[in-house]
């Protein structure tokens, strides 16, 4: 079992397809083992990114990011990390996949709709962010 972190971006939640999202994440066979809904302040948005931090897209993509809520799941499955990221499609929505959640509802490379960890190690990074071990339940 493998778990990775998924965000339904500030975009999708202003459009209201939080709820298509998770239908999709559901039947794609991982499980949702923590999830919440916040409005990142500033400080956490340049923290959670700061790996990007010297990359000149890194003020806007806090300016987005703290542009209104998000929800943020913690998602469980046997690779889950690469079942997660082959659901959301590429980053950008012109380049992905049909049927996938960027094709289907990206906007542009920005506000593509959802997040996702790239790696073991960052989903691991990723989860403590947000997660307290005590809120995750398998």
């Amino acid at each position: 079992m493998e778990r990775t972190l998924a965000i339904v971006k500030p975009d999708a939640v202003r459009r209201g397809l939080t709820g298509d999202i998770v239908k999709r994440i559901e039947a794609s066979g991982l499980t949702i083992v923590a999830m919440r809904k916040i409005h990142l302040s500033r400080a956490d948005a340049e923290k959670f990114y700061d790996v990007h931090k010297a990359r000149p897209f890194f003020r806007g993509l806090c300016d987005y990011m703290t542009s209104g809520p998000v929800v943020i799941a913690v998602l469980e499955g046997d690779n889950a990390i690469s079942k997660w990221r082959r659901l959301m499609g590429a980053t950008d929505p012109k380049k992905a996949d049909a049927g996938t959640i960027r094709k289907d509802f990206g906007i542009d490379v920005e506000q593509n709709a959802t997040h996702g960890s790239d790696a073991p190690e960052t989903a691991a990074q990723e989860i403590a962010f947000f997660f307290p071990a005590r809120e995750i339940l398998a």
